[in-house]
């Protein structure tokens, strides 16, 4: 069977708001909604096209049919079908990547895929106390705590641990976490994340509002000196506060089409969603998952990690893109040294931050617009490519090839 070509008409996405920062009394739908609301804007056409609405959601706290509410939110007709995607932090990506299945059936010529995250309004959790409490303390349990549930480790611990298996020491994450600070803070200053960012309104009560445009987490002053001291989190081997992101708020969507539907509406498309995938591995494979996953989208357009201008690895840890850079070099430390040089150009996560519900849609546009860039710079004298993966809880990743041009 014939299959279609996917294609990206808008990505946009909030600023990403710091722990118990400007944007966090925003619930899941009412972020997600005024985001999605923007990539219908940005795309030129009226809610009332949109089909399919996918949205990643990983700590939902307490509210339930996120993606549901998030396509009310954005007024976008009842009759349209909307799903939560939960993969952990692959989230959104999977969002797009569901959202991506239909389109290339021909089930749907339009849809919403991305994710919303507020990492400020997790609640604690009671366990048991339904049935009531005898003599004694109630514990509560902290969902912001992040351990594996089948192995009981902390994902830093995880991550620290996996990255000494492999010989990627404490100095090098602590340099690449400065590193993701200083590229962020010079992309920034080029004005590289204009293209993806909007504003958003915050209300302050009595009338008034404050309207945030930037992302809040970024420290681009911070110094290896500095970091080299502090202590790890939960006694993990090597992952501190420095070279792992915040915790974060934020919302990510992306308006996908089939190139007939574009064609069709005369939109010129941004870039073209050429495969993905999805890995899984064993539960404490944290760092190294993504490679599997970006292995297995190329061979399934039959590129190669050298094929690719550029790599979006998700900063869930600086171990992360260390460590899956280093074994999609084959192990080779001077390739790999070659392969970093295209990972994450414009910083990441450490920098950004990571509202784990929504970094997958991030990104795919991040990758999406620096292609662009390039691709201009060279008069579109070819076509540029690229390749974004992400880890999630319990061994899993996800992965998208992108092509621009």
């Amino acid at each position: 069977m014939m299959q279609e070509e996917v294609v990206v008409i808008s990505a946009v996405r909030s600023p990403f708001g710091k722990f118990a920062g400007a944007l966090k009394d925003f619930t899941h739908p009412k972020l997600g909604g005024i985001v999605f609301s923007e990539a219908i804007r940005r795309a030129g056409i009226t809610p009332a096209d949109v089909e399919e609405v996918a949205t990643g959601v990983n700590l939902p706290g307490g509210d339930r049919s996120i993606a549901r509410q998030v396509l009310i939110e954005a007024g976008i007709p009842p009759s349209s079908v909307a799903y939560t995607m939960d993969r952990a932090c692959c989230s959104s990506m999977v969002a797009v990547n569901m959202a991506c299945r239909g389109l290339r059936l021909g089930e749907t010529g339009v849809a919403l895929a991305g994710g919303v995250e507020n990492m400020s309004r997790v609640p604690y959790f009671l366990y048991d106390l339904r049935w009531g409490a005898r003599l004694g303390d109630v514990r509560l349990k902290d969902q912001l705590v992040i351990a594996c549930p089948m192995t009981g480790k902390p994902r830093a611990v995880q991550a620290g641990e996996e990255a000494v298996d492999f010989g990627i020491t404490r100095e090098q994450q602590d340099r690449w976490a400065i590193r993701s600070q200083q590229y962020f803070a010079k992309a920034k200053a080029e004005g590289k994340f204009d293209d993806e960012l909007m504003p958003i309104e915050v209300p302050q009560g009595k009338g008034k509002k404050i309207t945030v445009v930037d992302d809040e987490s970024p420290r681009p002053d911070i110094e290896y000196a500095k970091i080299a001291k502090l202590p790890t989190v939960y006694d993990s081997p090597t992952v501190t506060a420095a070279n792992a992101p915040g915790l974060s708020t934020g919302a990510s969507a992306l308006c996908l089409m089939t190139r007939t539907e574009a064609t069709r509406r005369g939109k010129e498309p941004l870039a073209t969603l050429m495969g993905w995938a999805m890995a899984s591995g064993h539960p404490d494979r944290i760092a190294s998952i993504p490679a599997e996953a970006i292995r297995l989208a190329l061979n399934k357009v039959k590129m190669t990690i050298d094929d690719v201008d550029l790599i979006e690895i998700n900063e869930a840890f600086a171990a992360v893109p260390l460590l899956s850079s280093y074994i999609l070099a084959g192990k080779d430390q001077q390739r790999a040294e070659k392969i970093r040089e295209k990972v994450n150009v414009n910083g990441g996560a450490i920098a950004l931050g990571h509202p784990t519900g929504a970094t997958g849609g991030r990104l795919v546009m991040t990758l999406m617009y620096e292609l662009r860039r390039r691709y201009k710079l060279a008069g579109g004298s070819r076509p540029f490519y690229g390749v974004v993966g992400i880890c999630g809880g319990v061994g899993e990743a996800e992965s998208v090839v992108v092509k621009v041009g």
